[in-house]
């Protein structure tokens, strides 16, 4: 039966910064200023959390947790600097709004991959840039069976057996990687994430499986008088019927968001579990490289470039809001509101709601 889960906490750095030593001793006292998440009991006895430390610290003898933490107490580079202040939004956000705790199940840790040998947590959030990340996370787990992140073909990074999820494990294996492992996630501009998706699904000829499920449903009940090819087929979706499909009470009522359309707040819980980095999409390959030197990688371990033309960018999306009225507009927002808050992301200047 599942219970409480410890998720732990990061130092927000106020005052003065602390070692890795004295964060993990502000995580045992649970004194920190989010709202404390209790520890679930029975906890692993203290041969097994060696057993298990030893197999993820690094060449230097420290894992990335600590060689973020220990880092921090010298002087920060800008880009240190940086995601400690992201820490602290994330903070500072989560306890303005967040009133009421709820404990985990195992489905909120179905995005949370997990690298026993580097002591990696990292939540994949679709549509930014999760499949270089599972790539990438392929050749750290691998134990040398993948050498190059793009030698891995983009369907093999996705099949679930390749990667193993917090969920896969027993409790107190769960709250000590919770507590242990340093938790990373990328996050992206809340609507180009979602015109990316968006486009992706609906507009390519080859996702069938995306037009029959979604696709159908969608023309059924947003479209007046639709052609019986365009209710067998749903291949042509637009944007603003995508929209109402969102609004509409129904469709959360039936069934969750589909993962690449959900919001960020709701895949990986940062209110819950406590991002020790949080990499920003408009910065990947800054964020990527300081995870991969947190982790101590090997350094033949690249993140992939980007090498895409047809990327989803801020005026593309902006043409996608055109034809959107300012009500929906509103509404739409509203419904994400909270990964903008969370993750530090202005109003977009196109939507027409102020």
């Amino acid at each position: 039966m599942w219970g409480h889960l410890y998720a732990g906490f990061w130092c927000t750095g106020r005052g003065n910064v602390l070692c890795y030593s004295q964060v993990l001793e502000k995580r045992k006292k649970m004194d920190h200023c989010s709202a404390s998440i209790p520890l679930l009991h029975p906890t692993m006895n203290a041969k097994a959390s060696e057993e298990m430390r030893s197999t993820w610290q690094g060449k230097a003898g420290r894992s990335p947790l600590q060689a973020l933490y220990e880092s921090d107490q010298f002087e920060q580079s800008s880009l240190q600097a940086v995601h400690q202040q992201r820490r602290e939004m994330l903070s500072n956000v989560c306890s303005r709004y967040t009133r009421k705790r709820r404990l985990l199940q195992p489905d909120d840790l179905r995005h949370l991959v997990v690298d026993d040998t580097h002591g990696l947590l990292y939540c994949y959030v679709p549509k930014v840039a999760c499949t270089n990340w599972k790539r990438v996370m392929m050749v750290l787990t691998g134990q040398g069976k993948y050498q190059d992140p793009l030698g891995i073909p983009a369907h093999e990074a996705h099949v679930p057996s390749n990667l193993r999820t917090l969920s896969e494990y027993s409790v107190p294996e769960i709250n000590y990687r919770l507590r242990s492992y340093l938790k990373f996630v990328f996050v992206r501009e809340p609507f180009e994430r979602l015109v990316s998706a968006y486009r992706n699904k609906f507009t390519l000829s080859y996702n069938t499986a995306f037009h029959k499920r979604y696709g159908t449903k969608i023309i059924r009940r947003h479209r007046q008088e639709p052609s019986e090819r365009a209710l067998e087929r749903g291949d042509d979706v637009r944007f603003e019927e995508f929209v109402y499909y969102l609004l509409d009470p129904r469709t959360q009522q039936e069934e969750p968001f589909n993962e690449h359309w959900e919001r960020v707040h709701s895949l990986c819980h940062p209110c819950i579990i406590h991002y020790d980095v949080v990499g920003k999409y408009e910065t990947l390959a800054e964020d990527a490289n300081y995870i991969l030197q947190l982790v101590g990688a090997d350094a033949s371990v690249k993140f992939p470039a980007s090498s895409k033309t047809t990327r989803t960018t801020d005026d593309m999306t902006a043409q996608f809001f055109q034809d959107i009225s300012p009500f929906y507009q509103r509404r739409l927002f509203n419904l994400y509101k909270m990964d903008y808050l969370l993750f530090n992301y202005s109003i977009p200047s196109y939507l027409r709601i102020r």
